[in-house]
């Protein structure tokens, strides 16, 4: 075979048996003849697919985070965007589809005949679960794409054209392809055990997709064909016929099932503190045997810079800090303990403050889970109180605000160093939280030599609750409450009686924040359009912040208390908007013009 790979490995890349890590750092170019004499570049070249499937809103691209109801930017000028380009996280990737075959037909050839059989069996499974990723990934924002199978396609000069272009299949086509591809590899070709930091693919990471294509499907199938005028093509490239609804709930709900029956993965209970123990379930890589396939980082080599960029600023270790700020909204989107009504009770039914004798008493009776996942006024990180203060109300009223980090003569607070304030400085806090997900504790991790924290892509939870939106589908109601309370008895919330889908939506939005769903599971139950539809006066496209003020009063028996002003971020100036086109991204006029057998995408 003549072809060759560009390997350009910069990362650190996980090796099998020994349970260690291998940096390699091969020539540029290297021939597949070549690779397949070496174990250690058939890794290589496998570590090289693992790198290049980190799409969508992950630890490594935290700014795509600001343009939904989770977060905001805080470093420097307000943001002006408010829609959603036509590219908004489309993937396009056909130049690894075409690597990914050339290695498989590498491996089922003579090439490989040093390989021996079991490790080809793993190595085929991998390649193949990473095809049927890309394959996810460019379905659930393109619609239906051209399948090519194991074809590598090859070009000579005055051949017809016309033989290398490959028409779209239908939607359910596509989400067909991934779902069979993930049950044959799982009962094939990858290993039951659980690999190291959850970084390589086995079975229960491909039943794992076939769960969430096949849910993914069943959705758009159902609402889709419930709206008003469903989005859809003349030959269905976008578009599941309603009808099949029912058979893909039927296959996500079957594979969630033999995960859960699998036995080998659990929801994380290693530590008695519920709210300590959400934070380690998502962010604790040791022993940890709820995350079924991750995005992994290990140091040095290949390492991540969410810490160094959004830790909060009185416990930055470097220049950088609070980039990335979690808002209002998905604050009280966290229920209370006694009351599913998340909204913080910051005034009472006049308009007048309430008082907290400690900022975190704001937070009292709050889902446990949103600890672990935000860092509000008053909670601690690693070791420390974080102190969130815009400023003071004197008893006349007044409010005193000073620079961030500003001190009376006494040696008090005016604003604290971690504000927040409205203003256009870089490196400080507009919103008055932190996200805590995700923040690597270790020393020096929020420095410039990077961390090595994972960012899940799979874990347990979202299997169950997977599992919970099937089965109410599927009028599976008595499953589908045992599965959605599975998740709310970890957390320590109260159990549900009665559900509805969007009781689902809330509790993946809190279970599941920050890791990556919300924007997809917005666009499949086609709500996306309703929950940002661009008016100010709806709380879920507009972001809010929380700035928390300390009385000061010497004279007064109130002194020293704590009140709230919820607020506009002013760091988002207009409130999300998606239209109806952005449903399905746009396709490139490029490929388009490379084959004619594409048709365009709706609103096009």
């Amino acid at each position: 075979m003549k072809h060759f790979y560009s390997l350009l490995i910069l990362v650190t890349i996980f090796f099998s048996s020994c349970n260690s890590f291998l940096e390699l750092s091969p020539d540029d170019f290297i021939s597949m003849e070549d690779v397949f004499k070496d174990e250690n570049m058939i890794q290589a070249v496998m570590a090289n697919f693992y790198g290049r499937v980190r799409w969508g809103q992950t630890i490594d691209n935290a700014q795509t985070y600001i343009y939904l109801d989770e977060a905001c930017w805080s470093n420097g000028s307000p943001n002006n965007e408010f829609g959603y380009s036509d590219d908004f996280l489309r993937v396009y990737d056909y130049k690894l589809i075409r690597e990914i075959n050339e290695f498989l037909a590498a491996l089922r050839s003579n090439m490989a005949i040093s390989v021996n059989e079991e490790t080809k069996k793993i190595l085929e499974g991998e390649a193949r679960f990473l095809r049927a990723w890309t394959y996810f990934n460019m379905a659930r924002s393109l619609g239906g794409m051209p399948l090519i199978g194991d074809n590598v396609f090859e070009y000579k000069a005055g051949m017809d054209i016309s033989q290398l272009q490959y028409p779209r299949s239908s939607e359910s086509q596509i989400y067909d392809y991934v779902i069979n591809e993930c049950q044959e590899i799982a009962d094939n070709h990858l290993g039951k055990e659980k690999t190291t930091h959850s970084a390589r693919a086995n079975k229960w990471a491909a039943l794992a997709l076939r769960s969430r294509a096949a849910l993914y499907a069943g959705s758009i199938a159902r609402y889709n064909s419930r709206m008003e005028t469903p989005i859809a093509t003349q030959g269905n490239e976008v578009g599941i016929p309603a009808n099949l609804a029912t058979h893909y709930y039927n296959i996500a709900l079957t594979a969630a099932q033999e995960i859960i029956s699998g036995g080998v993965y659990n929801l994380y209970r290693e530590n008695a503190d519920l709210k300590r123990n959400f934070y380690e379930a998502t962010s604790v890589k040791n022993n940890n045997q709820e995350v079924i396939w991750s995005f992994d980082h290990t140091y040095p080599g290949d390492v991540t810079f969410f810490s160094l960029n959004n830790v909060p600023t009185s416990v930055a270790e470097d220049e950088s800090s609070s980039n990335i700020t979690p808002i209002l909204n998905i604050v009280e989107a966290f229920e209370y303990v006694d009351n599913r009504d998340g909204t913080l009770k910051t005034k009472d039914k006049n308009g007048t403050y309430l008082y907290y004798e400690n900022a975190e008493d704001l937070f009292q009776g709050k889902d446990p889970r949103l600890w672990g996942t935000i860092i509000y006024p008053g909670a601690e990180f690693k070791g420390q109180q974080i102190v969130f203060q815009a400023g003071r109300i004197r008893s006349d009223g007044a409010k005193e605000i000073g620079q961030t980090g500003s001190y009376d003569e006494e040696g008090n607070i005016i604003t604290s160093i971690n504000g927040p304030v409205v203003s256009n400085d870089g490196q400080r806090n507009k919103v008055g939280f932190c996200i805590r997900k995700f923040l690597d504790e270790t020393d020096k991790a929020s420095t410039r030599q990077g961390s090595g924290m994972w960012f899940p892509v799979f874990r347990y939870a979202e299997i169950l609750l997977i599992a919970s939106e099937a089965a109410f589908e599927l009028d599976h109601l008595s499953w589908a409450l045992d599965y959605i309370n599975m998740v709310r008895e970890r957390a320590g919330i109260p159990a549900l009686n009665s559900m509805s889908i969007d009781d689902i939506v809330q509790e993946r939005r809190v279970e599941l924040a920050f890791e990556g769903h919300r924007y997809w599971d917005m666009k499949r139950l086609r709500k996306a359009h309703l929950t940002w539809d661009g008016d100010e006066s709806n709380y879920n496209a507009t972001h809010y912040a929380l700035f928390p003020y300390r009385i000061y009063a010497p004279e007064n028996k109130d002194n020293g208390k704590w009140v709230f002003d919820k607020q506009k971020v002013h760091m988002t100036v207009y409130p999300r908007y998606f239209q109806m086109k952005n449903y399905y991204n746009f396709l490139d006029q490029n490929w388009l013009s490379n084959n004619s057998k594409l048709v365009k995408n709706p609103y096009q």
